[in-house]
């Protein structure tokens, strides 16, 4: 296993190991409290990222298995996702934090026992060991955000941040193809501070005449639709970068509907 793939592995561990320091310490009414996904809990919240490590462990170990149960989404498309989460969910919450623990870690374990150039189906294109765990990574951030927005907490930005905003630059093409739109036919320049404020994240060739600049928490936050672009600092220069702030999303599937302007 090379280096980047071992480091995002321990970022995916260091990544659920923090939430899940959070809602450990929750009473059972807690886990009823209502977050910003309409009619999702933050027992919907664990139980989803329970689900799709279920997922993906069976991506990683059988494919012919998981193909099944894309045939199973693609047959109900806008429902799957939160019957997954609904099940999920009527756990008892102590039941539920366990079923995560136990399907995070058997996941981590098959990542890292992958061979090398190994590639796994999903529900968006294939993936490889560091994509698998990139993309991961990405939702067990994105849906922490919304337990911690839930509960009224601040979370710290890390630079575990850099995975999220990879993978949302990368997925530019994608937001646009799900939502029939062809891609541009250029490159952009993203440039986005980091969190500690002491360095710049730069993809894309540097002469780029379309660009997106801003804070990399910000810009995670857009692509993975945990805010509304008007409560960003993040800003486009280009017709085409301004079109993807408004529809840019990190995550497979069908495009998601974001969130409202905050007090709209």
């Amino acid at each position: 296993m090379s280096d980047p793939t071992a480091a995002v592995l321990d970022d995916l561990r260091a990544e659920g190991d923090e939430l899940d320091r959070l809602v450990a310490k929750l009473d059972p009414d807690a886990w009823r409290t209502a977050t910003a996904a309409p009619g999702w809990t933050i027992a919907h919240q664990i139980a989803h990222l329970a689900w799709t490590d279920g997922a993906a462990l069976l991506a990683v170990t059988d494919a012919d298995a998981f193909a099944a149960e894309v045939e199973k989404a693609a047959a109900a498309p806008d429902t799957f996702v939160d019957e997954g989460a609904d099940a999920g969910a009527r756990l008892a919450p102590d039941e539920l934090l366990g079923r995560w623990r136990h399907g995070r870690a058997r996941l981590r374990e098959a990542l890292e026992a992958a061979p090398a150039g190994a590639r796994f189906p999903w529900y968006g294109p294939p993936m490889s060991t560091a994509s698998m765990a990139t993309g991961r990574l990405m939702e067990t951030w994105a849906h922490g955000q919304d337990v911690w927005d839930a509960l009224g907490r601040t979370r710290e930005p890390t630079d575990r941040l850099r995975h999220v905003a990879r993978i949302g630059v990368r997925a530019r093409d994608f937001a646009f193809a799900v939502r029939g739109l062809a891609a541009p036919g250029e490159a952009f320049r993203v440039e986005l501070a980091a969190p500690d404020g002491q360095g710049l994240w730069t993809y894309g060739p540097e002469d780029a005449p379309q660009r997106v600049t801003g804070p990399a928490l910000d810009f995670c936050l857009l692509v993975t639709q945990r805010v509304h672009r008007s409560d960003t600092a993040v800003r486009a220069e280009g017709a085409d970068a301004d079109r993807w702030l408004d529809i840019a999303q990190a995550f497979a599937g069908p495009a998601g509907p974001g969130r409202a302007p905050k007090g709209a």
